[in-house]
C-alpha cells in the first residue's frame, strides 16, 4: 500500500473509496481519499476493499469538472433557437428577448436549476460570464449587484463553486470613424455601466466567499472601447483575479476591428495590457499566426466551447496551434446547447480530426486536464482539479457499466469517459467533501428537470 497524506489533526474528516480513480496520468484501481475540512488530506492506493465507514464510489472517479465559460440565462434558449436557419447575429436577437425578462428573483431560480444540472453532469465549478447587471432600460437596482449576487446565491444553493466574471459591456460596436463606438441599443442598456470606471466601482462591491470568487471580463473588443480596456485589466491585476474576454468568435468582429483600429482584436488587447497568464480568451476561433503567437507567448489561456461554436456555426478554432504556442486550454458549455463537459472534450478532438483528416491530436488524459485542472486554473483556483493532497475535495464519478461505457477494460476508463460517456453517466459529484449528487440524484435540488421547466416557462410566458 502506498500512502501520501498530510496531518489532519482534529478536523471534519471522511474517507471515500474509489473503485477506480484517474490520477492525472493513469487509472488506478482501489484508491482511498481521506478528506479533511473540504480538502484532500491523503491519497492511498492499493486499497482493494472499502475501509470501514468509507463512502463507496464505484466507477471512474475524476477531479471535479470545470465549466470555464457559462451564460446561465442562455439555458432558456435551448431548442427554441433551433427553428429555422440564421446566423450568430439572428440568434443574438432571440437571446436579447429572453434577457429582457429576467429579474434578480427569476434569474436566481433559473441559475439554481442550471447549476444543479451542471452538478448532475459532474461540474464542480463554473465561470459565469455575467453582464446582465441592471434593470431593463439600464436603471440600476437598489442593490447594484442584485443580479450578480443572485448568481452567487444560486451556485451555493446548487452546491457548486462559482467564479463570477463580472463583465464590462459598454458599447454596441465600433462606430463609423476611428475611435468611435456605438451607444448600447435598448436591450444592451441593462448590460452597461456607461464607463469602465463606473463598472469597476460597482464590481468592487462584490466580495469573495467560501464558494465564490470574483473575476472580471471584457465582453469583447466591440463592446469595450479601446481606451477603456486598460481600466478593466488594471482592476483584475490589482486583485490578482481572472480576466476573461470573448475573442475573435466571428469573422465580422475581426473585420470591424481592423477597419476601426488597423489591427486584429488580439493585437488590440495586447497593446492595451489585457493579455497575460491570468487572462483567458474565449473561443479564439478566427486567428492569424501573429495572434496565436501573441496569445501563446503571453501564456493567455484559451477556452474552447465546441458545442456552442458548432451550434452557432462559428467555426473551428486553432486549438492545437494555440496550445503548442503556450496557451493553456480549458472548456466551457457557453450557451448550454448541451451541458456536458465530456462532449466538449471529445468535440475538441473530433472537430480537429474533421478539419485535418488525421486522428490523435490529444490523448484522453490531455483532454481531461483541459476539463479539470486547466479549467479550474482559468477560474482562479489552481488548487483544484487534481486528486492530490491539498487540493479541494471536489470530484465526480462516472459509471463504467452503462450502455455507453460497459465493455472496455478498466485501464481504458479515461478513454471511455472522454470518447464514449456523457453527462448522463455521472453517478456522484462531491464538492468540498460534501456529496452533492448521489447515485444520479441531486441532494439539494429535489427535482432538477421540474426546476428547469418552471424557471424557463416564466421567461417564455
Amino acid at each position: 500500500m502506498q500512502l501520501t497524506t498530510t496531518s489532519t489533526g482534529k478536523r471534519d474528516t471522511a474517507t471515500f473509496w474509489l473503485s477506480h480513480a484517474w490520477l492525472g496520468t493513469h487509472v488506478e484501481p482501489g484508491v482511498a481519499l481521506d478528506v479533511a475540512d473540504g480538502r484532500i488530506a491523503g491519497v492511498r492506493t492499493g486499497v482493494d476493499a472499502p475501509p470501514p465507514g468509507a463512502t463507496v464510489l464505484r466507477g471512474l472517479t475524476l477531479p471535479g469538472l470545470a465549466n470555464a465559460h457559462s451564460h446561465a440565462f442562455h439555458r432558456a434558449l435551448r431548442s427554441t433557437v433551433q427553428v429555422g436557419s440564421g446566423t450568430f447575429w439572428t440568434w443574438r436577437e432571440l437571446m436579447y428577448q429572453v434577457s429582457s425578462r429576467l429579474t434578480p428573483e427569476t434569474y436566481y431560480d433559473l441559475a439554481r436549476a442550471v447549476y444543479a444540472e451542471m452538478a448532475l453532469a459532474g461540474i464542480t465549478a463554473v465561470g459565469e460570464f455575467h453582464y446582465l447587471h441592471h434593470a431593463p432600460g439600464g436603471v440600476p437596482y437598489s442593490n447594484p449587484n442584485a443580479m450578480g449576487e443572485a448568481l452567487i446565491a444560486a451556485a451555493d444553493a446548487a452546491g457548486i463553486r462559482i467564479t463570477l466574471l463580472d463583465t464590462a459591456y459598454l458599447a454596441a460596436g465600433f462606430g463609423q470613424r476611428a475611435g468611435q463606438y456605438q451607444q448600447p441599443n435598448q436591450h444592451q442598456l441593462r448590460f452597461s455601466d456607461t464607463t469602465a470606471e463606473a463598472w469597476a466601482e460597482r464590481a468592487s462591491l462584490l466580495k469573495d466567499t467560501d464558494h465564490a470568487l470574483i473575476g472580471a471580463a471584457v465582453h469583447s473588443v466591440r463592446a469595450v472601447p479601446a481606451g477603456q480596456l486598460a481600466t478593466v485589466a488594471a482592476w483584475a491585476e490589482g486583485r490578482q483575479a481572472p480576466l476573461h474576454v470573448h475573442l475573435s468568435e466571428q469573422v465580422a468582429e475581426n473585420e470591424a476591428c481592423q477597419a476601426a483600429h488597423g489591427c486584429s482584436p488580439t493585437r488590440l488587447l495586447a497593446d492595451h495590457g489585457v493579455l497575460g497568464p491570468r487572462t483567458t480568451g474565449v473561443h479564439n476561433t478566427h486567428l492569424s499566426d501573429e495572434d496565436i503567437t501573441l496569445l501563446g507567448s503571453s501564456a493567455t489561456g484559451t477556452c474552447m466551447c465546441p458545442t456552442t461554436e458548432r451550434d452557432l456555426a462559428d467555426g473551428i478554432g486553432p486549438a492545437v496551434a494555440l496550445q503548442r504556442a503556450g496557451s493553456p486550454l480549458s472548456l466551457g458549455s457557453d450557451s448550454h446547447a448541451v451541458i456536458d463537459l465530456f462532449e466538449e472534450a471529445r468535440a475538441m478532438e473530433l472537430n480537429e480530426r474533421l478539419r485535418t483528416r488525421t486522428r490523435g491530436h490529444w490523448t484522453a488524459a490531455a483532454l481531461l486536464r483541459a476539463a479539470t485542472a486547466e479549467g479550474h486554473a482559468a477560474l482562479g483556483r489552481p488548487d483544484a482539479g487534481t486528486l492530490e493532497p491539498g487540493a479541494f475535495a471536489d470530484f465526480t464519478t462516472v459509471a463504467l457499466d452503462s450502455v455507453r461505457t460497459a465493455g472496455p477494460a478498466p485501464r481504458l476508463a479515461a478513454e471511455t469517459a472522454v470518447f464514449a460517456a456523457s453527462a448522463a453517466d455521472v453517478r456522484h459529484t462531491v464538492v468540498a467533501g460534501r456529496h452533492i449528487v448521489r447515485d444520479g440524484q441531486h441532494a439539494l435540488v429535489e427535482d432538477v428537470p421540474a426546476a428547469l421547466a418552471s424557471a424557463i416557462a416564466v421567461l417564455h410566458g
